[in-house]
């Protein structure tokens, strides 16, 4: 959790400016009048030697005349200067250093010499680096605004961001919105001391917060953030909006799992499995936050109910929750019943409810309906859509006084069923300040309103999936006890041989050792010992593979031959075999052909593959699988270790999900095996860290189980390194 000296960093008693200035221009001039004007109760110290005094308070001609130890000191000078001013920090007993200046870790090896040199003085003195090439920060209950954003609301939001610009885009949005408050704002900047991680514990302690936003474009320890995310999301929501999406990622030939972990793919699985509420629009984020922030009713499930004054919003938003994995609540008789009482004989009962007019003239409809809706225990929540809000501009004056006090009823509804209400609103597009009062009493009251019906919807799913946070993490599942001693021969040979391709006989016979069900495979040196193979495997078709280290697509190597049904083509198989990897590759070390029965027709082709991402470690992949995975790239990701939650959450994820239901009559795949399955390989790879990438693909997945046809295993390079200087020295 965040430290003391971090919570005194953010909210600070005491604040140095180093290279405050007369020249309103300059950024010590505009910090200082900031905290005049919003009025800081803290001491400030304006530290300029040139200078007497700067808007009515005395300067100090240096940091060694502070009277005392100081909470934060925000540094204007040039970055050439910082190592030294962070050395006199630390003697001064200051706390932490806003550092503003660029020209550091992002500016090459010059700049990256400088921001070591930084780093060193505040290590050896004590003193916390936000940034450097930062843009500042503000605690609004603090009065502390070193940024110089205007009119900032005090509020329950935090804001975590890499990008200045976009901190100004949300704080902008939060004044048009003319009712979002902030509570503390950090740019993280080069994130070369304070991470991305501690800032996320100050904001778990933070009393003032109890929504974070996080825009994060690059992370330098992913697994200390997923962590820390986890922790928070426990306690409070998080809307993480994660830049790159559309980054081609890295370029990997060595398996398919590789070549399909871009970034951004990876980030959102293990993003959403820490419980981050991710946004995928730059405009959702602050009503995804302001509706998580007002609204403390979680939602128990998907099943939502629309109410609308209007057919046309009742399909769209029916089409738009669709769309977003919300379900309308299948509604009970007697909640029928009881809205076609207070409707006019038009009106739709059933999920959307369309009142079809009979509001126009009363108001306060809305208000029963709302009510009964709520009343079903089959609604979990309530989004409104239409014209509320406006049925004194729209029809009547003579509305108003009811649809205020239908607003004041409905405002309470969720905190007396425990189930939120949203709102959408024709109205809520007009300027804060000319927004119909209905709306505005129903905002102050905690209810939000959207002038988006799909922004609306979209809240309505981040309620859901902030609903599912606590009912899916879990603390990280303990390591099972295996045996794992096959794959520890493996891993011998490979050292003393010098490779990192687990050959595929060694690699199944690693998986059923660890406790996995794999079809038996069996390897022939020549073509004698495949006729022996066949037979030995019931003389069924059989699939034949070349088993080399230089071959790792064998495939396209022509090193693989299906449906091999007799003994004259299990021999003409072997040798064809070998004759194909032999033209393909100059001298190839072949360790024989792999015998193995073919799969059982029918199944659903799926892949599950582990590679070692650069930001946060061991990921696993799975989706569809097959010789078109690379092209239909239907696969999700999570963080190792995953647990069977995780697991089944992979399974609901890819696109094309429903195909493991079953289609065109077909019988659902193995769930239960499928989840098991992945959370062995995931224990497997704890087990041995020195895997460096795994490929199961194909998988067949079949009702009643699954099987393996192809296994590639790669362990990670330093491993086999440190074996080899390892026999070399004792050599």
């Amino acid at each position: 959790m965040a430290s003391n000296d971090l919570l005194n960093i953010l909210s600070p008693d005491s604040i140095a400016i180093i290279g405050a200035s007369k020249n309103p221009a300059k950024r010590g001039y505009r910090s200082l009048r900031k905290l005049l004007d919003d009025g800081y109760a803290g001491a400030i110290y304006p530290i300029n030697p040139n200078e007497i005094e700067i808007c009515g308070i005395r300067c100090l001609p240096d940091l060694g005349s502070l009277p005392g130890p100081v909470d934060l000191a925000l540094v204007c000078t040039p970055a050439a200067t910082v190592p030294s001013v962070i050395t006199e920090c630390a003697a001064k007993g200051v706390r932490g250093a806003v550092v503003l200046a660029g020209g550091f870790g992002e500016a090459g090896d010059g700049g990256k010499r400088l921001q070591d040199a930084v780093l060193a003085a505040a290590s050896a003195g004590g003193v916390r680096i936000i940034g450097p090439n930062t843009s500042g920060m503000f605690n609004t209950h603090k009065a502390c605004n070193l940024v110089g954003f205007s009119d900032l609301r005090k509020g329950s939001i935090g804001l975590l961001s890499q990008s200045g610009n976009m901190a100004l885009s949300l704080v902008t949005e939060a004044q048009a919105n003319g009712h979002v408050g902030l509570s503390t704002y950090v740019g993280v900047g080069n994130e070369a001391d304070i991470r991305f991680d501690e800032y996320l514990d100050y904001f778990a302690a933070d009393a003032n917060t109890n929504v974070v936003i996080v825009y994060v474009e690059g992370l330098k320890d992913g697994r200390r953030f997923l962590n820390a995310l986890r922790r928070i999301s426990l306690e409070k929501p998080v809307v993480v909006y994660k830049s790159g999406r559309t980054s081609a990622g890295r370029i990997s030939a060595k398996s398919h799992t590789g070549a399909l972990a871009g970034e951004y793919a990876v980030s959102e699985g293990v993003l959403r499995q820490a419980g981050a509420i991710l946004a995928h629009r730059s405009d959702e984020i602050l009503p995804m936050a302001e509706t998580l922030s007002l609204l403390p009713p979680i939602m128990r499930s998907r099943r939502l109910a629309i109410l609308a004054d209007g057919g046309g919003h009742a399909t769209i938003a029916a089409d738009a929750l669709s769309e977003r994995g919300l379900a309308l609540a299948p509604m009970s008789e007697e909640t029928r019943r009881r809205l076609a009482a207070v409707l006019p004989p038009a009106a739709s009962v059933i999920n959307p409810v369309d009142v079809a007019g009979g509001t126009d003239s009363d108001p306060s409809v809305f208000a029963a309906c709302a009510e009964i809706l709520l009343q079903d225990p089959m609604v979990d929540g309530l989004l409104i859509s239409g014209l509320y809000g406006g049925y004194a501009v729209r029809f009547s004056e003579d509305l108003l006084a009811a649809e205020i006090d239908a607003t004041n009823l409905i405002s309470a509804m969720p905190r007396r069923f425990g189930k939120p209400v949203v709102v959408h609103s024709l109205y809520s597009a007009l300027q804060a300040d000319q927004r119909p009062l209905p709306l505005l009493d129903m905002r102050r009251a905690g209810i939000p309103v959207h002038n988006s019906l799909e922004t609306a919807v979209r809240c309505m799913q981040a309620l859901a999936e902030y609903g599912e946070v606590g009912r899916d993490i879990a603390a990280l599942p303990p390591k099972r006890a295996q045996h794992g001693k096959v794959f520890e021969q493996v891993l011998a040979r490979c050292r003393a041989e010098g490779r990192r391709l687990v050959l595929e006989h060694e690699g199944r016979d690693s998986l059923h050792d660890f406790g996995l069900d794999l079809a038996p495979a069996l390897l022939a040196l020549d073509e004698k010992e495949a006729e022996a193979a066949f037979f030995r495997l019931g003389a069924q078709p059989v699939a034949m593979k070349i088993v080399s280290r230089d071959i790792l697509h064998k495939t396209e190597a022509g090193g693989v031959k299906l449906n091999v049904a007799d003994v004259a083509s299990v021999q003409r198989g072997f040798l064809e075999i070998v004759a194909n990897v032999k033209a393909a590759v100059t001298n190839p070390n072949i360790a024989g052909v792999l015998v193995t029965p073919m799969a059982a027709k029918g199944g659903v082709e799926v892949i599950v593959g582990v590679v070692r991402d650069a930001t946060y470690g061991p990921v696993i992949m799975f989706g569809l699988g097959g010789i078109l995975v690379e092209v239909f790239r239907d696969v999700v990701f999570r963080a190792l270790p995953i647990s069977r939650n995780d697991a089944f959450a992979m399974l609901d994820e890819i696109k094309a999900q429903a195909v493991l239901d079953g289609v065109r009559g077909g019988a659902p795949v193995d769930r239960d095996a499928l989840a098991d399955f992945m959370v062995s390989i995931s224990d497997l790879v704890e087990a041995f860290p020195e895997i460096d990438e795994l490929d199961l693909n194909p998988i067949h997945a079949y009702p009643d189980g699954l099987a393996v046809l192809d296994v590639r295993i790669l362990l990670t390079a330093s491993s086999i390194v440190r074996s080899a200087e390892k026999q070399g020295i004792e050599a």
